[in-house]
């Protein structure tokens, strides 16, 4: 009963946390998205610096821990002269590291394009630019959905490593009381209970946007 009392009493510390990982989950999902686009193109495109470019940034954020890139930019960018708040901080490795793994999805679904629809487009008069904005990007997208679900969904469970730079989100909030209450495993059950939440609710999401895009495909 004192453990309910706990948690009862800490949810809406934990809530607020919750808000803020939802928040940083969703900010570095859509900023990933830009620059996860930007390197699907740059590694397609037949200019060879800006393809290696891409490739190497892809090879850095997949071959090396999350943690350790958080640590780069609030503790390492200093030395450089770039000083980041903590938040700024977390949602720049967020989609740093985001924006890699969303550019290898974007890029596998541009290529599993026929060639047809590129020479198609091409016999149109359309340009590299235009057939990716108009014929290309729009059906790659519809193959990425289930990636970029994946991703975003993944996102919310790394934001607990935000922690580490005094970001005050879930994990942190949890870490905080448990240092006034010294009862850990009734508020860590609790912060995973919401952790678990959050991510069943984007999971939902993201079949409801498949099937959108399913029945649309099918008219």
């Amino acid at each position: 009963m004192a453990h309910l009392d706990l948690v009862w009493q800490s949810l809406p510390v934990l809530l607020m946390g919750a808000a803020l990982t939802l928040k940083f989950a969703l900010a570095s999902a859509a900023l990933g998205l830009c620059v996860g686009a930007v390197v699907a193109i740059m590694g397609i495109g037949h200019n060879r610096f800006f393809r290696s470019l891409a490739r190497g940034y892809v090879s850095l954020m997949r071959g090396t821990p999350l943690l350790v890139q958080i640590f780069v930019v609030y503790y390492g960018l200093p030395d450089v002269g770039i000083t980041l708040d903590p938040t700024s901080a977390g949602i720049l490795a967020l989609t740093a590291n985001a924006g890699a793994y969303l550019s290898e999805s974007m890029r596998g679904a541009i290529m599993g394009i026929g060639h047809g629809q590129w020479d198609a487009a091409r016999s149109l008069g359309l340009g590299y630019v235009q057939i990716l904005r108009y014929v290309i990007g729009p059906q790659a997208l519809r193959l990425a959905v289930p990636s970029l679900g994946n991703t975003l969904i993944s996102l919310i469970k790394d934001t607990s490593l935000v922690s580490v730079i005094t970001v005050t989100e879930l994990l942190r909030s949890a870490q905080e009381i448990i240092a006034a209450t010294f009862q850990p495993l009734p508020l860590y059950l609790t912060a995973a209970a919401i952790y678990w939440l959050l991510s069943t609710g984007m999971s939902t999401v993201q079949r409801y946007v498949e099937t959108r895009l399913a029945k649309s495909l099918v008219r």
